[in-house]
């Protein structure tokens, strides 16, 4: 039995999931990943265009769906780099954590008594859970730097991606078991298992939650030398903010590494929204491409993995690179794309880099910043990501129009991948993380 357990403790180890702490962390991944699947992007949408809105035209729907999700976005690009400073400055990164998690937990739960046609209530509830998860992610990503060594850190972060794929995968899995089949788990019909598989998700969310609050510790605080630490914390947080906001620009690497990541992330966030569109579009219907996010969720546990493994080899810069290579090769790809196989083959090349590639922006990201405003910087890094996906969209849209082909504009998307790898070539890692650890010193 020791044996065995030295085995899996090694396996861990190399897999970046060695310490208690660590699985703790990363079972966070797997706690709100359920809400990313079957909230916002596999049953919610369609809930809220067929039942919530019911009565509406789907035209509106998808306009009132919209903005909810850009209000939702816009809130949180403009809290989180002050609740995460104010996190850092009162030792609150748990504590807010728990409340992000309590406030999207309740807004899930709720969303299973949204009734045929209450669409501004069923808004209001997909506002607030998206407020609760983004945010979230804010405290959660700032511990990554306090829990894991700087040659731990790509491991331990694609280690989260994968956890957090194989959770929101085994759910979603499940829900649309449901969804599709209701009478078979005793369901009326659909819209009682679609309101079952949001309260499936707010319990899941929560359970899964717990390690991470009994294994993680807080990380200490450090005051600036101009502060007593007894003062008012939303202008002490307000102050940081603004002073951050232009000491970024002195994190040279750090920045260029958001700048990158804002372009090739918009990229990313293209294909991932126009996906569905694009495959109706050209006559892959709505079983295939559930199965192909399935596939997706799936491919991309061991993917990430091996990102993981590849970045402690390579270094996580070339391993980004090759990930951005094969986002080139899905863009071209997808403008030969006519079959329901080809869409499949595209769904598991996503797959093989999506987790990946973000895992490391992240864990890259988190070695050029100071340990002690993790929060602070992480709120900065929640602003890059959630405005990543507009100038995408954008322009998917105007080459259109232009060229009256979404096929030129899947190719316009390669665009984004190569401004990204061009800013990410001038990002000294190195050099970015000697600046920090000064900056920690000092």
């Amino acid at each position: 039995m020791d044996r065995a357990e030295d085995v899996l403790i090694r396996l861990l180890s190399r897999l970046g999931l060695g310490r208690p702490e660590l699985r703790a962390w990363a079972m966070y991944d797997w706690a709100n990943s359920a809400f990313w699947t079957t909230v916002i992007l596999a049953v919610f949408p369609a809930f809220f265009s067929d039942y919530a809105a019911a009565g509406v035209a789907p035209t509106v729907a998808t306009a009132r769906f919209a903005w909810a999700t850009t209000l939702a976005v816009t809130i949180v690009a403009v809290i989180a780099p002050v609740l995460g400073a104010m996190a850092d400055y009162r030792a609150l990164k748990k504590k807010m954590l728990a409340a992000c998690v309590g406030l999207g937990v309740l807004a899930t739960l709720l969303m299973a008594t949204i009734g045929r046609g209450d669409w501004v209530y069923a808004a209001l509830l997909f506002v607030v859970g998206n407020i609760g998860v983004a945010t979230s992610l804010v405290f959660y990503d700032s511990l990554l730097p306090h829990i894991a060594a700087p040659d731990e850190l790509d491991r331990v972060s694609t280690a989260g991606f994968a956890v957090g794929f194989l959770g929101g995968g085994v759910l979603l899995v499940l829900n649309l078991a449901w969804i599709l089949y209701p009478t078979t788990f005793g369901l009326t019909d659909s819209v009682a298992a679609i309101k079952l598989s949001f309260v499936s998700v707010g319990v899941w969310w929560l359970v899964f939650s717990i390690p991470l609050f009994r294994r993680v510790p807080e990380p200490d605080v450090v005051l600036e030398t101009d502060e007593t630490g007894l003062e008012n914390p939303l202008r002490i947080a307000l102050t940081r903010v603004w002073e951050a906001f232009h000491h970024l620009r002195g994190y040279r690497n750090a920045f260029l590494m958001l700048v990158a990541f804002l372009l090739y992330n918009d990229g990313i966030q293209t294909i991932i929204r126009m996906a569905s569109i694009y495959g109706a579009e050209v006559g892959i219907d709505r079983n295939a491409q559930i199965a192909a996010f399935v596939i997706v969720q799936f491919v991309g546990v061991p993917c990430a993995f091996l990102f993981g493994t590849a970045a402690g080899r390579i270094g996580a810069k070339p391993a980004l690179f090759a990930a951005l290579a094969v986002y080139v090769g899905i863009s071209l790809l997808g403008y030969f794309m006519t079959t329901t196989w080809q869409f499949f083959a595209l769904a598991i090349l996503v797959g093989t880099v999506q987790g990946g590639s973000q895992a490391l922006s992240r864990s890259l990201f988190a070695r050029m910043i100071p340990k002690h405003k993790s929060s602070e910087y992480f709120g900065f890094f929640a602003v890059f990501e959630k405005f990543a996906g507009i100038a995408g969209p954008a322009l998917f849209a105007a080459s259109v129009t232009l060229f009256d082909s979404s096929r030129a504009a899947v190719l316009s998307v390669i665009l984004f991948f190569i401004l990204g790898a061009l800013v990410l070539t001038q990002v000294d890692v190195a050099a970015g993380e000697a600046q920090a650890r000064a900056t920690e010193t000092g």
